[in-house]
């Protein structure tokens, strides 16, 4: 048979084949540069029948796609919590000074605390911090001064001791107990609200709600019950520091600020004479380790916001005196040493023990993945040879960070307790 009258397998016997193949353009790929050659050069030819080398009608597959690393799909996100609020992008000269500044700044120290006596002019507190030059002014003042002294001694009374070594607690201490056991209760009492978002529970507004509306009776628990001299007055300040150490209501947010405002709180209750040197360490080991348990629940339970968080190159999301207090815990330590933190059975034995060591199991329970890549912080101060340098570190970086940061104490009051100077 002659080849002109040959018939294509996929033809039928009425079919005229044609004289010139059609070319055929492949359908578009979804591969960048492989995808535009694809659809921009023409088949020469058609498809070849098997049995007589003839054209068809269909096209030949188009070529496999090239793949270069630019089209290659980015790597998954970490698997460790996000925090909402980025690291603060600081410019290499600017952070590099900070630090240096840090470093050659002498260590804050201890200071009595004076007492107030009457009469007394309490007044309704107000905001004074509006410029990084407010807050310098704040801290060289000598209130300022006097207050983180104050933190300094709180730092002190601690030393080297346990959370559950034996300490004088008086009426005072057992009395801000009870009201830090009464704002646990309520947690449980108003249960977190079903909703979509990750972040800021409606319900924790309802619980700061009833906190803020009972502050002032709370605070008449603490205070004596005769008023001879008006000290009962005071609750107008009190009342303020007090309702503000929590986290923020409209925000549904928590940080160093709100724990700075805590620490005001207890500063003013030892200016009335209510708090004593002697009652130092249970005002740490009792009060302060009960707040931390408190804002941990409610951290969990209403997933609070972290406050002006500075990310991965911060210390922690909410909090940073814990790390001070834990850290004098630890000053001649015989055996755990700053690396310990990276030891999983020092963090299970001693973990109820230690503040720093109870933050780190916090901060590995909320945050997945290496601790280096999430708190490199962290992990950088694991390499300090001592506790007694780490915890002067953190006294200059807690001046430096906090106090002197206007973003932070913009929210931090004064009245007649604590003077605006």
């Amino acid at each position: 048979m002659e080849s002109s009258s040959e018939i294509s397998p996929i033809q039928s016997p009425n079919q005229e084949r044609p004289s010139t193949p059609t070319p055929v353009t492949p359908p578009p790929s979804a591969v960048g540069a492989a995808a535009a050659a694809a659809t921009t050069t023409p088949v020469e030819t058609c498809g070849t029948c098997v049995n007589c080398g003839g054209p068809t009608t269909y096209a030949p597959p188009p070529p496999l796609p090239t793949w270069s690393p630019s089209e290659i799909s980015p790597p998954p996100p970490p698997t460790y919590r996000p925090i909402l609020y980025p690291a603060i992008n600081v410019p290499a000269e600017t952070a590099a000074q900070s630090q240096q500044a840090i470093i050659l700044a002498p260590v804050p120290r201890s200071q009595k605390v004076p007492t107030l006596s009457p009469p007394y002019h309490f007044q309704s507190p107000a905001k004074r911090i509006n410029s990084p030059a407010d807050a310098r002014r704040f801290v060289d003042s000598d209130s300022g001064r006097n207050f983180l002294g104050f933190v300094v001694s709180l730092s002190e009374s601690i030393r080297g001791r346990k959370i559950s070594d034996p300490c004088h607690e008086s009426a005072t201490v057992s009395a801000i107990i009870s009201v830090l056991d009464t704002l646990l209760r309520w947690i449980d009492e108003i249960p977190p609200a079903a909703q979509s978002s990750r972040y800021g529970n409606l319900s924790f507004r309802v619980w700061h709600g009833k906190m803020s509306d009972h502050a002032i009776d709370l605070m008449l628990e603490i205070l004596p019950n005769d008023d001879v001299d008006g000290l009962r007055s005071a609750t107008v300040e009190l009342a303020s520091y007090f309702a503000d150490s929590f986290g923020n209501s409209s925000r549904i947010d928590y940080g160093t600020g709100h724990e700075t405002n805590f620490v005001a709180w207890l500063y003013c209750l030892a200016r009335l004479g209510l708090i004593m040197e002697e009652d130092y360490q249970a005002v740490v080991s009792r009060v302060f380790v009960k707040y931390l348990g408190l804002m941990r629940k409610l951290q969990l339970t209403y997933t609070l916001e972290p406050a002006g968080s500075h990310g991965v190159w911060g210390l922690d999301d909410y909090h940073f005196l814990p790390f001070i207090f834990g850290s004098s815990q630890l000053i001649d330590h015989k055996y755990m040493k700053p690396k310990s933190i990276h030891n999983e059975d020092i963090l299970e034995n001693f973990s109820n023990e230690y503040m720093y060591l109870s933050c780190i199991v916090f901060i590995r329970k909320v945050k997945k993945g290496s601790f280096a890549e999430h708190s490199p912080l962290l992990d950088d101060i694991s390499g300090v040879p001592s506790w007694n340098k780490v915890n002067s570190g953190l006294l200059k970086m807690y001046r430096a960070e906090v106090l002197e940061k206007a973003p932070i104490m913009q929210h931090f009051l004064f009245g007649w307790i604590i003077k605006w100077e």
